[in-house]
């Protein structure tokens, strides 16, 4: 038998305390709403694939919308939104109930999939041999509160009906691979209404299950509790909701890649989004998948988690064919990276679904499953970010910079960098502030660095990928910890390739600086 964990005996004691009071569903119902949840995943991605980050800070005309055809949803066998989100549910399925952060860690670790922003920092991390438990945090991950775990938590919800505190647990265990904070809380968000629509046929009750389950201080509820306040002012006018979103929120994202820059990737701006199509949809799956894509910036994985959880609701059956009727040709055919068709998905998470709710006190009566009542608790809060908000980018190009040795100046082209694979070749720069991004490129080719602050050497770094592909805009070195002030920064190259690459070269692209 499985051990339990702390946080599971405490969410079941805690169940236990409350009035008894238990709900049921059908067998049936209960494998068609998790039929229905994925089904949405895959169309709602595969219907915003093509906008995907091409819209950032602006709504998507109606004119730019995709034109949709049912047989369009075979493009999300080849989406990470849903094989990530299967092979963490695979952990479970080879792992137990109990997996460990260093389960999901030890799987995602030796994915063989592409990934990117805090993602591929946490596989980096951990091939580094830093603890999966800490691969998430910012003194490791750039990205922390980047969108990724939010993208892969459907799983989570799809298993859990109900139980809010079992899918917190699991959130909890799974997320802290990639992310902190912010991060961890958008998968709980998305998880809890996940776990809420099983029972709910009212999409404004299901975006407040799922606010109940983080940390209300968080900026992350800041936010989603600001967008309620707003639909209820504007109940009829999704653009005013969004525009205040970006008025308030859209002003501090601390990516690499997308700080002071149109693009953002942040978990709570698109899980934002997310909600203002399962708000402003009022349970049409056209009016939510269209409203969570026109939002922009992550507009694919945002209406395949709205799709997701409004699919849930809704229940296979209920879905118009208009959406789900491309997948029956299909399903039996594998996602990428996986062993799962979208049937086998679905007679897994169905399983573990059981599994769950008899763990958690229920169980299966004939045909019926009766679920005991259980009370959101939102976790620990979680604030990294509050150190300051990024203030400046210094390009290559700035006269700020002293570069000495050889650097090969690609300022020009599309990599906007200088480059240098030759032992001593260094790069300084002075800035005010109290955290630091030194931005630049992961090479195939990329070797070795000593970065120095203040004169000491902080770290010794490389921009070796792990996967035969490059990636702009990461954090070759970066610090949140700095005490306010005027600091020095230098890298030197060190001329040495990584292990495992092909060259030994260094790409810089910009400073990011927080005041």
């Amino acid at each position: 038998m499985n051990r339990f964990s702390a946080a599971f005996i405490l969410s079941i004691s805690l169940c236990a305390a409350q009035p008894a009071k238990t709900r049921t569903i059908s067998l049936a119902d209960l494998k068609d709403r998790i039929r229905g949840g994925w089904a949405g995943q895959m169309f709602g991605v595969s219907y915003g694939a093509p906008t995907e980050f091409r819209f950032n800070e602006k709504i998507i005309p109606v004119d730019k919308l995709p034109e949709w055809k049912p047989s369009k949803v075979d493009n999300a066998l080849n989406q990470d939104d849903l094989y990530v989100d299967m092979t963490f549910a695979k952990v479970l399925d080879d792992k137990g109930l109990d997996a460990t952060t260093d389960d999901f860690g030890a799987m995602f670790k030796n994915a063989r999939y592409n990934l990117w922003h805090a993602n591929l920092a946490a596989r980096r991390a951990l091939k580094r041999g830093v603890p999966a438990t800490l691969s998430g945090t910012p003194k490791y991950n750039a990205h922390a509160n980047d969108i990724d775990f939010q993208i892969e938590a459907d799983f989570i919800g799809l298993m859990t009906p109900g139980l809010p505190q079992v899918a917190n647990d699991i959130a909890w265990r799974a997320g802290r691979v990639m992310n902190y904070g912010d991060g961890i809380y958008g998968g709980m968000f998305v998880g809890c209404m996940y776990a809420d629509a099983f029972f709910e046929s009212d999409p404004h009750k299901v975006v407040e299950a799922g606010l109940a389950c983080i940390p209300a201080k968080s900026p992350y509820g800041q936010l989603i509790s600001d967008l309620m306040t707003w639909h209820k002012q504007n109940p009829n006018d999704w653009e005013k909701a969004w525009h205040l979103i970006e008025e308030k929120w859209n002003k501090r994202e601390p990516c690499p890649e997308g700080a002071l820059k149109p693009f953002n990737i942040d978990a709570k701006i698109n899980g934002a989004y997310i909600a203002l199509g399962l708000l402003y949809g009022d349970g049409d799956m056209t009016k939510t998948i269209q409203i969570s894509t026109r939002a922009g910036q992550d507009s694919d994985c945002n209406p395949s988690s709205a799709a997701g959880v409004l699919g849930t609701m809704l229940g296979w059956n209920r879905i118009p064919d208009q959406w789900k009727s491309g997948i029956p040709p299909l399903a039996n055919r594998k996602f990428q990276y996986t062993d799962f068709t979208f049937e086998t998905i679905v007679d897994s998470t169905y399983n573990r679904a059981l599994a769950v709710v008899k763990r958690a006190g229920g169980k299966v009566e004939g045909d019926k499953l009766t679920v005991p009542a259980q009370a959101a608790k939102a976790p620990k809060l979680e604030v990294w970010d509050d150190y300051g908000s990024p203030a400046e980018r210094v390009a290559i190009n700035d006269p700020r910079w002293q570069w000495n040795g050889h650097w090969t100046d690609e300022s020009s082209r599309n990599t906007g960098s200088r480059i240098s694979s030759t032992k001593g070749a260094s790069a300084e720069i002075s800035f005010e502030g109290r955290g630091v991004i030194l931005v630049g490129l992961y090479l195939p080719d990329g070797g070795l660095a000593d970065v120095y602050m203040d004169g000491k050497l902080a770290s010794t770094v490389d921009v070796y990928p792990d996967e035969d592909a490059s990636k702009g805009g990461e954090s070759v070195y970066h610090d949140f910890a700095l005490k306010p002030g005027k600091h020095t920064l230098k890298l030197v190259v060190k001329g040495e390739p990584y292990q495992g690459s092909k060259g030994a070269k260094i790409a810089l692209s910009n400073l990011v600086v927080f005041r």
